[in-house]
């Protein structure tokens, strides 16, 4: 393994009822006397699901009040940053800043999912910079020493597990980069996981939603070292348990034990337990962060669409990793099997046949859960098809993948996607 690092300073709180249960002390502890708080939230999901109205009915019983007016009335105020829309930008993000400075907000609380949190992460960042955020952090990786606002989080939407890192993901929409960044000061303060909340979410979302979070894991473990240590270990239980409860989930939606299951796997993916002593992937997200930069496409989806054929291109770089995952996750071991039914081409060693039998089987659980496999299928017509060599120009590539790839070969995953 290499050496690493690892903290997690967010204290979880999981179960039906726990905003009842655990907002009010949690607000206690982390919001300064005499400050106010900020509430993030996307559109109307989260007044259909409760998680709305159950936080501002804590807040409300602990002697907050909707703040209007002018901001200088007082402290106790709930003040609202709502309309944070999927893939965040960084306006958004300033404007979500601006509100906090001027309001004196002395706790954020994000409701909804990857991309609320995202976003009210990177709003508590910057309402106490000076200097420019998006630059200085994002762009340039400075070291993060100025005070952040602290900001917990509501879960309503598994998927990014951004709940439980320092990780937020901004779109700047002048210069078309979509970037993330993972910095301890911005892991949340706390996380509220109420799995009843996740039953509301369209079908749509819980698919693209899960397969992010299987490609998270999918990401970190097919990375340096090639060779078994506890951090792949661990990722393999995960994956198994998903493809598990991912079926589950998709056949009865309300399979309330599935939902969470999936809440929790979502956050183990990303606490960076798994990223231990691993290089880390992550190319297949910076190839789709960039198409929805141009795009605005679903991430869950988008994902889905380029990891077989992005697989496919590397997976002899490693190549023991990937018959591994065959083997321990999909329970692919029979390669003679394999050839008595003509999947072999001749000269394929059993580690490439268990490898791209490990990916077929990726394929079919896409196919499965509805999910597309092609750009087509994701929407893009001849405009995008047009912008494919400018989009692949503008991916960041991968240091810690087994090969680093090109921008002319990003193009190549991209056309095979087609």
């Amino acid at each position: 393994m290499e050496r690493f690092k690892w903290e997690c300073r967010t204290k979880v709180r999981s179960g039906e009822g726990c905003v009842a249960e655990w907002l009010a002390p949690l607000v206690s502890e982390f919001a300064p006397e005499g400050s106010n708080i900020m509430i993030g939230y996307g559109g109307g999901s989260v007044k259909k699901n409760g998680a709305y109205d159950d936080t501002v009915r804590v807040l409300e019983s602990m002697g907050y009040s909707p703040a209007s007016g002018d901001p200088a009335e007082g402290s106790r105020k709930i003040v609202e940053f709502s309309g944070i829309m999927s893939n965040p930008t960084l306006a958004k993000m300033l404007e979500g800043a601006e509100l906090a400075r001027k309001w004196n907000v002395g706790l954020i609380i994000a409701i909804g999912g990857g991309s609320v949190m995202d976003c009210c992460k990177a709003a508590a960042v910057q309402a106490r910079y000076e200097g420019d955020a998006w630059e200085d952090f994002w762009m340039k990786g400075k070291a993060m020493t100025h005070e952040t606002v602290p900001c917990g989080v509501i879960v309503t939407m598994p998927a990014t597990g951004s709940e439980v890192n320092g990780c937020a993901v901004l779109t700047n929409e002048e210069t078309r980069i979509k970037c993330d960044r993972d910095y301890p000061e911005m892991n949340p303060v706390f996380a509220l996981m109420d799995p009843a909340y996740t039953l509301t979410m369209p079908v749509r979302q819980l698919r693209a939603g899960t397969f992010d979070i299987l490609s998270h894991i999918m990401e970190t473990y097919f990375s340096h070292p090639v060779c078994g240590n506890p951090a792949d270990d661990v990722a393999e239980g995960l994956m198994k348990g998903l493809i598990r409860d991912f079926r589950a989930a998709l056949a009865d939606p309300q399979d309330i034990q599935a939902r969470s299951n999936i809440m929790w796997t979502a956050s183990l993916a990303e606490n960076r337990i798994i990223k231990t002593g691993k290089s880390l992937d992550f190319q297949a997200h910076n190839m789709e962060h960039q198409l929805s930069a141009y795009t605005d496409c679903n991430h869950g989806e988008g994902l889905a669409v380029l990891h077989p054929v992005y697989y496919r291109h590397i997976y002899k770089d490693g190549l023991p990793k990937f018959a591994d995952w065959a083997r321990n996750v999909w329970g692919i071991t029979d390669a003679e099997a394999l050839r008595s039914e003509g999947y072999a081409e001749p000269g394929m060693s059993d580690e490439e046949l268990l490898a791209l039998a490990g990916i077929a089987a990726l394929e079919e659980l896409i196919q499965e859960a509805g999910l597309p496999s092609s750009l087509r299928e994701l929407g893009f017509g001849d405009e995008e098809e047009r912008l494919l060599p400018v989009i692949a120009e503008s991916c960041f590539i991968s240091g810690g993948a087994f090969r680093q790839l090109t921008a002319d070969e990003i193009l190549e995953i991209y056309e095979e996607c087609w």
